[in-house]
């Protein structure tokens, strides 16, 4: 890993600053500005912009003559010296694949999950099934260690998790979702459930529970009968998450402002404690929910899964309005934590993915060199469009660059008949397919640094308040690439950590200790 000596702000701690959290923070961020015309490049900009000479030039041979393999192994830990003409990787390569690699937090798979009853796997894809089961598994265990039965669902679209929370494990739930007709539809879909379940359609229980397939409550534990969520269609506000009505939603509806679920009687003048759940809450909505945690003692805890790191508000930002990133006080003193929107939409890409790409020398890896040619005739067409949005084409990696082109060029405005797509410069710039892999797999090695950081950043926010905190790699990411959840609570989360088993959480230690558990 990347070590050295860290001016620390003055009057502040010094063990405290160089715990393990913070020397991770901090090792990260002077990793990123070695090698952040790397991490800022947009791989459509290879040809237009030259990005392999970004790349360091002892690194240029093996590199381009590596195999897809060979790439996949640099990802995952396991690439020995590359062959064939360029050599074996440079030791400099080594250690800046084996530092990004350390300082990254675990992705490993998590523990068991809770079972979901076939009722509520109606139109459930896999992935969705496999995030449902693992957060509501993670919120039983919050309700159970904080005895607070009541749940929040923010962002609830049409309320899946918000039904198994509420119909499976007894569970008093608000779903609240910004878009009018996917809470209709959760509210549709939640009356077509309980008319099954009227007639005889929840077959299967377990003798003694309630709802489809409803866990029983532990002993001693104290549960709503289970009804269907309550589901509001509006939107918090990011910046003032805490006023007593939701923003409206999209598309807007004829009725008054409704109550927002955090405030009146079930909010925080009203003494009734919630839970908070946010499953992929987007761009400064994560922020916003952990502020809110930390400043009302009726939110028992928080459980959030980001999402959508480039959508984050970084500075500048308008006078009045907080910053999504960076929220930790230390953090913002650290010279170089910036974040660019590049950055942080890197930050979001599937790592196991593309290494799975390159490990089965797919097809799929030509996508990227065919854009970054692409990109240059679009400029050299039409000097001055820069990264216009082409959008996907279909089966893309199947198509000749010829019929690719075709179908993205009248997207742009232009005719593909204008432009020279059998060119020499065109058979040249795909004959470096493989410098483009090389080039856009280290960017991937930087990417979870990103996430990292922006996830420790908040870890530090809570702690510096004094809450109970931990990060915990919650889904598979091969089926859920945004995978890490944030957990904060007021009351230890001990009994929680536990009851998620084969988990290696960050962050898991109590506040008070004196001390950052181990990164």
């Amino acid at each position: 890993m990347v070590r050295g000596a860290q001016r620390v702000p003055a009057g502040e701690d010094v063990a405290a600053a160089l715990s393990p959290a913070r020397r991770r923070v901090a090792d990260i961020v002077r990793l990123l500005a070695l090698y952040r015309p790397l991490l800022d490049a947009y791989v459509i900009d290879f040809f237009a912009e030259g990005l392999w000479g970004r790349v360091p030039p002892l690194w240029q041979p093996p590199l381009a003559a590596a195999t897809p393999p060979q790439l996949a192994g640099l990802l995952g830990g396991s690439g020995g010296p590359g062959g064939g003409p360029g050599g074996p990787w440079p030791l400099s390569l080594l250690a800046f694949a084996a530092a990004a690699r350390a300082l990254a937090l675990p992705r490993c798979p998590p523990g068991p999950p809770l079972p979901l009853p076939p009722l509520l796997r109606r139109h459930l894809k896999p992935k969705k099934q496999h995030e449902v089961q693992r957060l509501a598994k993670l919120l039983w265990l919050l309700a159970e260690a904080t005895g607070c039965h009541r749940v929040v669902d923010v962002g609830a679209g049409q309320g899946h998790l918000s039904r198994f929370l509420a119909l499976g494990l007894g569970l008093a739930v608000t779903a609240l979702e910004g878009d009018a007709r996917l809470a209709g539809r959760g509210a549709q879909m939640d009356r077509r459930l309980q008319r099954e379940l009227s007639k005889g359609g929840g077959k299967g229980r377990r003798k003694g529970e309630r709802g489809p397939g409803c866990l029983p409550p532990r002993p001693g534990s104290r549960r709503c009968p289970p009804r269907a969520p309550r589901h509001l269609a509006g939107r918090l506000d990011p910046w003032s998450p805490g006023s007593p009505f939701l923003l409206p939603p999209h598309p807007p509806i004829p009725a008054a402002a409704a109550p927002n679920p955090f405030w009146g009687p079930g909010g925080a003048r009203g003494g009734r404690r919630v839970l908070v759940a946010a499953l992929h809450a987007c761009g400064d909505l994560s922020p916003a929910l952990l502020r809110h945690f930390a400043r009302s003692p009726a939110l028992a805890a928080v459980a959030s899964v980001p999402c959508c790191h480039m959508k984050l508000s970084t500075s500048p930002q308008p006078a009045g309005r907080p910053l999504g990133y960076p929220l930790s006080a230390w953090v913002a003193t650290l010279p170089g934590h910036e974040l660019s929107y590049r950055a942080r939409e890197a930050a979001c890409h599937a790592l196991e993915e593309y290494r799975e790409r390159l490990g089965e020398e797919s097809d799929r890896l030509r996508v990227h060199c065919y854009r970054a040619a692409l990109e240059t005739l679009i400029r050299a067409a039409k000097p001055g469009m820069k990264h216009p949005g082409v959008q996907t084409v279909k089966k893309s990696h199947a198509l000749t660059f010829a019929q690719y082109a075709r179908l993205g060029l009248p997207r742009v405005g232009l005719d593909p008949d204008a432009v020279p797509l059998e060119s020499e410069e065109v058979k040249a710039m795909l004959e470096q397919q493989h410098k483009v892999v090389a080039f856009f797999t280290l960017t991937q090695l930087l990417a979870p640094l990103v996430e990292t950081l922006i996830l420790l950043d908040r870890l530090l926010f809570l702690r510096e308040q004094g809450f109970h905190c931990a990060l915990i790699p919650l889904f598979d990411p091969r089926f859920s690439p945004r995978n890490l959840a944030l957990v904060a609570a007021r009351t230890p989360l001990g009994p929680v950590l536990s009851g998620l088993k084969d988990q290696d959480p960050v962050g898991a230690k109590p506040p008070g200790d004196g001390q950052d558990p181990p990164p």
